[in-house]
């Protein structure tokens, strides 16, 4: 009669431990794979690989941040020195890449055609409001995503796709230039992946929202028939 209890109770004790052990395990594997994606993701967008082309108050804009750059100028919400330092990274590794050269500080603006940025319509943006308020949302995302990774990122990007969707399949706003054509670069892809892998799910809440049942039964029957 004891050794039956003990041996269910090692069998249970087994199965709590075994329990246990995989949400730590798999919730270490989540927040690996979250911090990997959400650092690639703000490399992307930081070095301004290009995922997009669309018309912007500067002219073509090819990356969220380009996109945001264009318009905190425009609204004067940031100064001039911070949107200086959001583009300087991405603008000396383009530099290195194409012409083996460091862009100037002071030339930053002229680079990105942001001079005049002010003087232009704002028409353009009203008419791209996803696209814009995507990138506003996936530049934030990619930098608080350094420090902990959330849906900001995902978001952003899910405006993005919509914003792109709208103008180059259902035509609105209507575009009769080739040239300013909305088109998509298949590095959009890898930042789509990066922002829905950046996102963290909690695996302690799914364990224990659903009840642990024990394989392990007693042995009623031979319990009874040894009284017996």
């Amino acid at each position: 009669m004891s050794q039956g209890r003990k041996s269910v109770e090692k069998v249970q004790f087994r199965s709590s431990v075994s329990t246990m052990a995989t949400p730590k395990a798999s919730s270490k594997w989540t927040e690996n794979i979250s911090s990997i994606a959400a650092r690639i993701f703000f490399l992307l967008i930081i070095f301004q690989i290009p995922l997009f082309r669309v018309t912007c108050r500067s002219g073509m804009c090819t990356t969220p941040l380009h996109v945001t750059s264009s318009q905190l100028i425009a609204s004067e919400i940031f100064p001039v020195v911070v949107v200086k330092g959001l583009l300087y990274p991405g603008a000396a590794v383009n530099g290195l890449i194409h012409n083996m050269t460091v862009p100037s500080w002071d030339n930053l603006l002229d680079l990105y055609n942001l001079t005049s940025v002010k003087e232009a319509s704002a028409v353009t943006d009203l008419q791209r409001l996803e696209v814009l308020a995507g990138s506003y949302f996936t530049v934030a995302g990619a930098l608080v995503g350094i420090l902990k990774p959330g849906r900001m990122s995902m978001f952003g990007s899910l405006l993005i796709i919509w914003g792109l969707v709208k103008e180059g399949i259902l035509g609105k706003p209507v575009n009769t230039d080739p040239a300013k054509a909305v088109y998509v670069y298949p590095t959009m892809v890898i930042a789509m992946i990066c922002a829905f892998s950046s996102v963290k799910y909690d695996v302690k809440k799914v364990v224990r929202s659903a009840p642990i049942r024990s394989s392990a039964r007693p042995l009623k029957n031979s319990s009874k028939s040894k009284l017996k």
